[in-house]
């Protein structure tokens, strides 16, 4: 699925876990350290060379009576697997299961799976454009991506696949899965879903193209209020979403009244992409920290100073398709009072996955951490809380009986501009039938704001009286 990742580099990785590992392996180490529970062996009574060698600790040293039923394990299946296996198909499986068993996203990096995930960070890569993950043996919708091919045939966030074309998907591991839905651009695949709002199966045709990821995009919705959408956090991201505000200010005459942050549907990425996010909005303090076993996955980030919107107010607009890194941008901004969280609660992935090459065409992608917002609260499995829950609807306008108004009395007295205020009227509600109305959440974040805006002048209007 889509995870927050960090980049961290394997060799000095390996080295680590190298010496980790000589310090369990049955044996004798060396040490120059001396503790109560180490046996020291000498070279005579009380002269010549001295060693001192630590015994290992029986409950540190690997299971023996495990490893043998391991070896009676691979043994067996060699002997009787009705298909003869070789030594490296099983091995693999055997690291793939121990990884699998761990969590949902810790996951063995195949060749092509290493080098999807590589694409995936950078923009561009085959397939349907949904971030998936496994619940109840079933691949479930995190998000369909912006703009791909899922997205445009009508997958939601929250879908159950349980077929792949005729391929049913229970028994099937995620990567499996994953390798099903990618294939040649252009050819069709079909997929059946479970959908909480339908009573049976349903089945959409989803053609498959190269996905080309635009992360972030934004637009002026009107005057004054600017709208940025991150669909999912690239190596990129943060240095887009700061260029993406100073272009809706230069265009808005160097300033904004109210900014709307749109992460709905967003699955994550990279983790410092999201931090560099919440920089630009925050002029300083923690942004999120992460607590793991070993020491490089226990970390700080905080804010630089200086807030590129000069403290604009912010709506931050969350779903249950918002994972990862996006909870982690929406958790450090409620936190700091820097923007309203808007809409339902996120997905609550809280952990962090760090991939770790072994050479050069495999790798393993593990939690190896936890994160927490400023205020200390994990996400894991419970998610960022709106501030203001809005979910989402379907607009249609009334069609009343038209009123009259003092312009419709005969006689009535004439205002200077009165020809020009019509036209502006009309032009008006032209404008109201645009597509920010279909969006129920988003035309809530921009009443928001501008109620925001409005109490903030009448607060200034006040205080220079």
């Amino acid at each position: 699925m889509g995870t927050a990742r960090s980049k961290h580099p394997g060799k000095g990785f390996r080295t680590f876990l190298g010496a980790a590992c000589l310090m369990t392996l049955p044996g004798l180490a060396l040490s120059q350290d001396t503790s109560s529970d180490e046996e020291i062996l000498r070279e005579g009574a009380n002269t010549g060379p001295k060693m001192q060698l630590r015994l290992p600790d029986p409950e540190l040293q690997l299971p023996l009576d495990d490893l043998r039923k391991f070896t009676e394990v691979f043994s067996r299946i060699k002997e009787a697997y009705v298909e003869e296996v070789d030594d490296r198909q099983l091995l693999e499986s055997a690291i793939k299961g121990m990884l699998a068993d761990l969590d949902p996203h810790s996951t063995y990096l195949a060749p092509q799976e290493y080098e999807e995930l590589e694409e995936s960070t950078t923009g561009e890569f085959g397939g349907l454009g949904i971030e998936v993950g496994m619940e109840d043996g079933f691949v479930k919708v995190i998000a369909p991506i912006d703009d791909t091919p899922a997205h445009k045939a009508g997958v939601q966030a929250g879908d159950l696949i349980i077929k792949l074309g005729d391929q049913p998907v229970k028994g099937l591991s995620l990567e499996e899965a994953v390798t099903l839905m990618r294939g040649e651009p252009g050819t069709i695949l079909t997929l059946t879903i479970m959908r909480q709002s339908e009573s049976a199966p349903i089945e959409i045709d989803v053609e498959r193209d190269i996905i080309k990821v635009t992360s972030v995009k934004s637009r002026l919705l009107e005057n004054g209020y600017g709208y940025v959408r991150i669909t999912q956090f690239q190596a990129e991201t943060g240095s887009e979403f700061s260029a993406a505000i100073e272009n809706l200010m230069a265009e808005n005459d160097g300033t904004l009244d109210g900014l709307i942050l749109d992460v709905r549907n967003n699955p994550g990425g990279i983790l410092q992409a999201s931090v560099e996010a919440a920089d630009a909005l925050l002029d300083e303090g923690l942004v999120v920290y992460t607590e793991g076993r070993i020491p490089s996955s226990r970390l700080r980030f905080s804010a630089t100073p200086g807030d590129i919107t000069n403290g604009t107010p912010v709506v931050v607009l969350i779903n249950g398709g918002s994972a990862s890194a996006s909870e982690i941008l929406a958790g450090a901004l409620q936190d700091h009072g820097r923007a309203v969280i808007m809409g339902t609660q996120s997905f609550g992935k809280g952990s962090v996955q760090t991939v770790i090459p072994l050479d050069e065409t495999h790798a393993i992608k593990m939690t190896t951490a936890r994160y927490f917002t400023p205020d200390g609260r994990s996400i894991q499995a419970r998610g960022i809380r709106p501030d203001i829950e809005v979910r989402p609807a379907q607009l249609t306008e009334f069609d009343g009986q038209p009123f009259f108004t003092e312009a419709d009395l005969s006689g009535h007295l004439e205002n200077g501009d009165a020809e020009e205020s019509r036209a502006a009227d009309r032009s008006s509600a032209d404008d109201q039938r645009s597509a920010i109305d279909l969006d129920f959440q988003l035309r809530s974040a921009l009443n928001l704001l501008k109620g925001l805006t409005i109490l903030g002048q009448q607060q200034r209007g006040g205080d220079q009286e």
